[in-house]
């Protein structure tokens, strides 16, 4: 019997993959029943014949207890190189002790273990300045990358950055798929060691809360290299001594060198005992030095030691609470904010209110009430004093010990109705412009209604699809801070339908831990309002959030509840949207059959709420929307069950709906799944007909996201044809697009175009 050559072509992934079966005593049979793939196309992956897909690999990686390495062997074809660091402070002076200190800690002598350095000290001591110096100095050391991330560890709204979360940043950053991130905690932490296993990445982990914050977020390889910074002690990580470092303040020749880049050499040098007095004043912390020096500088025609005496008489006046914070930057601070105009002061101890990282200038103005042009003249006013930073693209970021001075000042100076009419206005900014840009994403979808504002808002209006996703972009965080603080000041409606109102967005990214935190949040404010529409929205979208997640179980627990209140308020247009949804959970455990009853529940309801709401328009079109998605869903199921002409007959009339209602979304959509299905029943020619048709719509609406899926299907049929030069062509398309939408599927597109080869044979 001849010989059978194993493993000298197979992939990583394959090998691997052969290795923990072998070892587990399975078979290609039982693995293949164990994770619900046909044995032949298992044991071409072991073989290297075919790649293996996401969900493949996330199966074989549970069901072999690989701990994430099967995950990342399918998705870690190189990883991207990362360039994350925020710029160094311009003017950081000093601490070369400190520099040296740490950089040759980052050298590192331990084996198997990561080059870690932490730095903890009391607020406004330069932590992060000091961090951010030190990796850009060490970063050439690490040229595979450098990863930040701010864990707000003492944000003002007590909400420290969750690891999963963050795991999920990182994992998505580092082109994971998003359908490969494992739900849990450890899962993807492991996922995360994996992916970093080999590589040089340096880890900056800013503003840390304690150890166990980050006990995940580590490498556990050597090579890699972790600068933590924190105002406590990190008493939890295993380190040398030389590794830890506790920051005190600047020494007094530092504090005058750092004052005299802000006032001027000749100026310092004119006054050194008032310049040697200020920085006494402010306690030689960095924080208030620089807040005091652009004061002083902002007033020539004083003298620095008639400035110098001010602060001082302004530290006998302040109130002392009780506090962490030092008295020297609460000095300044009180210092600066008095010298402000009436204008501006009210501006700053308004953003206290704000709770989201960043403030941009329409958001400002609607919290304020002022217009975008006054708004803006007051940020540029309070980031000349720093207490503001500006960084770009009209945004702006406060210190955390700032914004709770800002709070502070706003509970005490502002009347509490003046407090809830400023966090009404930007909610209610948030709230319709988020529609706005939702609606620019996906039209056609149905969106519960919201009432028109009461005020007068410096609302954006989107001109394209990609000027929205980038607005939902650079919002997303604030727009789940505003969920929390609309939860904190009672206003519970906009609670729910903030998170509500931008599923296109999260859908499109799936980006679904956040997002399923922020729509509990939503949750727990329609049911403190006994708003049953509203629970049964958020319900049903954090079950597409557990979908996502492989969730299945809950996702179906939700959904059902849904299903219950939606019935018992009558709320059809939802019902069938929640019936819907429950055939995707069984098109998502392969109860195809189930799936099929499920879709056509969904149109039967369908065809009630056109006999109840047939004189709305805006109602009718959004239900033959609804019951196009079911047609192509329910098409889908019959595909997978090998019903190809009940499976063309629903695709056809879903596509005949959208094109009788000019939903070209929709009419894209069916026609990547008419080619899916024609490449099924062997009809090459028909799949790349609807694959072109697809093209040409998706492109004519901006669809971008839609193109780069059509050229993935493309591709595929290309390739089965015997053309590979066109179908890696197809798939360049596609990786360009998903790689500039930040979209996972470009993995995905990337494991093709490796393992295609370039020409016939």
């Amino acid at each position: 019997m001849p010989q059978v050559k194993l493993g000298d072509d197979s992939s990583p992934f394959g090998r691997e993959l052969r290795r923990l079966r072998t070892r587990r005593g399975l078979s290609l049979q039982k693995l293949a029943e164990l994770v619900n793939y046909t044995r032949g196309y298992i044991g071409k992956v072991e073989t290297g014949d075919k790649p293996p897909t996401a969900e493949l690999a996330r199966r074989c990686d549970d069901v072999l207890e690989a701990g994430g390495k099967l995950v990342a062997l399918s998705t870690s074809m190189g990883l991207p190189r990362l360039a994350q660091l925020p710029a160094a402070a311009a003017t950081f002076v000093g601490r070369e002790d400190h520099l040296h200190q740490l950089d040759v800690a980052m050298v590192g002598e331990e084996p198997g273990a990561p080059w870690i350095v932490a730095v903890d000290g009391p607020p406004g001591v330069g932590k992060t300045a000091l961090a951010l110096r030190l990796a850009h100095q060490v970063k050439e050391r690490f040229p595979d990358g450098q990863m930040y991330v701010d864990l707000h560890g003492y944000s003002p709204d007590a909400q420290p950055s969750r690891p999963d979360v963050v795991l999920e940043e990182f994992l998505v950053a580092l082109g994971t798929s998003a359908s490969a991130i494992p739900s849990g905690t450890g899962q993807r932490a492991a996922l995360f060691r994996s992916l970093l296993a080999g590589s040089r990445i340096l880890l900056v982990l800013d503003n840390a809360h304690d150890s166990r914050q980050i006990e995940q977020l580590l490498p556990g390889a050597p090579g890699c290299g972790v600068i933590v910074t924190s105002r406590r002690r990190l008493s939890g990580l295993q380190m040398r001594q030389d590794q830890r470092m506790t920051l005190g303040p600047l020494s007094e020749e530092e504090s005058i060198a750092l004052l005299r880049t802000v006032i001027g050499k000749e100026r310092a040098d004119d006054e050194p005992e008032g310049t040697a007095g200020l920085a006494r004043r402010c306690g030689y912390l960095p924080l208030a030095l620089r807040i005091a020096a652009e004061r002083v500088a902002t007033h020539p025609h004083h003298s620095v030691d008639e400035l110098a005496e001010e602060l001082g008489a302004e530290e006998e006046r302040l109130d002392i609470l009780s506090t962490e914070d030092s008295i020297a930057v609460r000095t300044v601070f009180s210092w600066s904010y008095r010298d402000l105009s009436g204008e501006a002061a009210r501006m700053f101890r308004l953003c206290g209110l704000h709770r989201g990282p960043h403030l941009s200038v329409n958001a400002a103005a609607a919290l304020t009430g002022v217009t975008t042009t006054q708004a803006r003249r007051l940020l540029d006013r309070l980031v000349s004093v720093h207490l503001l930073q500006g960084i770009g693209a009209e945004r702006y970021r406060c210190h955390d010990l700032l914004r709770v001075y800002a709070a502070e000042r706003a509970h005490d100076e502002e009347p509490q109705a003046e407090q809830n009419l400023a966090v009404k206005r930007v909610l209610h900014w948030y709230l319709h412009t988020a529609y706005a840009a939702n609606h620019t994403l996906s039209p056609q979808r149905f969106d519960p209604p919201i009432e028109p504002s009461q005020f007068s808002l410096p609302l954006l209006e989107f001109a394209d699809y990609d000027e929205a996703l980038a607005w939902l972009e650079d919002e997303m965080a604030n727009l789940i801070a505003a969920t929390r603080l609309a939860l904190e000041f009672g206003e519970d409606a906009i609670a729910w339908k903030i998170p509500v109102g931008c599923w296109n967005y999260v859908f499109l990214r799936k980006r679904w831990t956040a997002w399923i935190s922020a729509h509990e949040l939503g949750l727990a404010g329609a049911r403190r309002i006994g708003d049953k529409f509203g629970e049964s929205w958020t319900l049903n979208n954090v079950a597409h959030g557990f979908r996502e997640l492989r969730r299945f179980k809950d996702a179906r627990e939700h959904l059902e509840q849904a299903l219950e209140i939606r019935k018992e308020i009558d709320d059809l247009v939802g019902l069938a949207w929640t019936v819907t949804a429950l055939g995707f959970v069984e098109c998502d455990v392969h109860r195809y059959s189930s799936a099929v009853s499920r879709f056509t529940e969904a149109l039967r309801i369908r065809e009630d709420v056109q006999r109840e709401h047939g004189d709305d328009e805006a109602i009718t079109v959004a239900n033959w929307h609804g019951q196009g998605i079911a047609r192509a869903s329910l098409g889908d199921s019959y595909r997978e069950l090998g019903r190809f002409d009940e499976a063309l007959t629903e695709l056809h009339e879903a596509l005949r709906i959208f094109r009788d209602i000019h939903d070209r979304h929709g009419e894209g959509y069916t026609l990547v799944k008419l080619g899916d299905t024609f490449a099924r029943m062997s009809r090459p020619q028909d799949a790349l007909t609807s694959f072109e048709e697809a093209l040409t719509t998706r492109r004519e609406i901006g669809d971008r996201w839609g193109e780069a899926e059509t050229q993935h299907s493309r591709g595929r049929v290309l390739l089965a044809t015997g053309d590979p030069v066109a179908a890696r062509e197809a798939w360049r398309h596609a990786l360009a697009i998903f790689t500039e939408l930040d979209d996972p599927r470009a993995e995905d597109v990337r494991q093709l175009l490796t393992s295609t080869p370039r020409t016939a044979g």
